[in-house]
């Protein structure tokens, strides 16, 4: 499983041009999914994330994870970044869940995540999404938990 976390003053989704999601202050998540993620790759990245301290303190260091500034979370869905590109032009998917295994491990990460205390807002899965940020620093942070595990 794979998570792409930016440092959000606001984040926002929209389907069919109808906003569906928004948040202020918080983490954008974005999260690939691939055939082989289970429960230990959810609970690691929930982990991870919930503990992750990549807001300023007073003093303008890293030092404060979400829940010490209250933030909240988007998380979107997002297949690609299951993508193999070692060979040719064209990135291959086959790494990636299917929808339907893909989406209840999705689910499962959102709630999980929303039971650490931190309010979860939701992309919708499966769609075609306008996502729309305000990144802040930019701060973006990488996570596979196959390789950080």
């Amino acid at each position: 499983m794979k998570a792409v976390i930016q440092r959000v003053h606001s984040a926002s989704v929209k389907v069919n041009g109808n906003n569906i999601s928004k948040i202020k202050y918080g983490y954008l998540i974005l999260l690939g999914i691939a055939d082989d993620d289970n429960e230990k790759d959810i609970d690691f990245l929930v982990n991870k994330i919930y503990n992750l301290r990549i807001f300023k303190d007073k003093k303008d260091n890293m030092n404060l994870s979400i829940q010490d500034i209250s933030g909240e979370a988007l998380v979107v869905s997002q297949f690609t970044l299951c993508a193999d590109t070692r060979y040719g032009r064209r990135p291959s998917f086959i790494n990636a869940a299917p929808a339907d295994k893909a989406e209840i491990i999705y689910e499962k990460y959102c709630n999980k995540l929303q039971e650490t205390g931190i309010p979860v807002f939701k992309g919708k899965f499966g769609a075609m999404m306008d996502v729309e940020l305000v990144n802040d620093g930019p701060v973006t942070i990488i996570l596979d938990s196959k390789i950080t595990a």
